[in-house]
């Protein structure tokens, strides 16, 4: 199982492409994922876009080895991207991936059995507002516990690094289960040791069967991995697993598979998969 465990990522920021370059790379993709990448009027946006469906038919294909012409990712009513293909093997029993992007990174994680979630930030400043008034925007989407260590974090830049990394973990939570940031999330309270053996609490009952991690990806960005049960899946999303139910044993061998670490990417790697694959 622990080949399914990948963790890919790329820096968007060192990749300038010509419109031939990218027109290329576009037409790599199946023509119905177009439109969700040149729907964005800036560039950014759409290198963005474009490199997160990238990576997803590149990861799903070297992974699960489902030839690319078979491949069909589709997207909940919430927009978490699954795989609808029953041809992945018994060695991942519950294939599913999650991509996030924000700032230079576009990423994309996968997990054979338990559900997983990945979220990025970038630790950009507020232009418009102090940063006390920018992070009260949010204070309610915290427990007191964790409202308490952001604004007590110490100067204003700590206190906004330590908002932004409770706030990485609760949208690698919400996106592991299918969710939006609609829900309630005071509930979901972290725990941490020094931002390692992090732990949550919801409705203050301790989760064991859930698992995080948090890592700077460079340049001021943190990115962090949600890996839990899958019967906590959204009804929409639970419909798109392969099985929801596992024995303790068999939970217990994916909850404890060894994270991988964040492999780095080229777009030009990413394409030459593709071209092969398409051949």
């Amino acid at each position: 199982m622990e080949k399914g465990v990948q963790r890919w990522v790329v820096d968007v920021s060192k990749w300038e492409p010509t419109p031939h370059d990218f027109f290329s790379a576009l037409t790599l993709l199946p023509q119905h994922d177009h439109t969700s990448i040149t729907r964005f009027l800036k560039m950014e946006d759409r290198k963005r876009a474009l490199v997160s469906r990238l990576l997803q038919y590149t990861l799903v294909h070297e992974v699960t080895g489902i030839p690319y012409g078979e491949i069909n990712i589709k997207r909940t009513l919430e927009g978490k991207p699954y795989l609808d293909c029953d041809k992945v093997g018994l060695e991942f029993p519950n294939f599913n991936f999650n991509v996030s992007h924000h700032g230079d990174y576009v990423a994309i994680a996968s997990e054979p059995l338990c559900l997983v979630g990945l979220d990025i930030v970038s630790h950009m400043i507020p232009q418009i507002e102090t940063i006390p008034e920018f992070i009260q925007n949010f204070s309610s989407y915290f427990s007191n516990l964790e409202w308490d260590n952001i604004i007590e974090a110490g100067s204003n830049d700590e206190i906004l690094i330590e908002f932004y990394r409770y706030w990485c973990l609760k949208e690698a939570y919400v996106k592991a289960i299918g969710s939006g940031l609609s829900s309630r999330l005071d509930n979901v309270e972290f725990h941490h040791i020094s931002w390692r053996d992090i732990s949550v609490k919801i409705d203050g009952v301790y989760k064991k069967e859930w698992r995080f991690w948090l890592f700077e990806l460079g340049n001021r960005h943190w990115v962090s991995i949600a890996r839990g049960d899958p019967r906590a899946a959204t009804g929409s999303y639970k419909r798109t697993l392969t099985r929801a139910e596992f024995t303790e044993v068999e939970y217990n061998e994916g909850l404890h598979l060894p994270c991988a670490s964040f492999i780095f990417k080229t777009v030009e790697q990413l394409s030459s998969v593709l071209r092969k694959a398409r051949r």
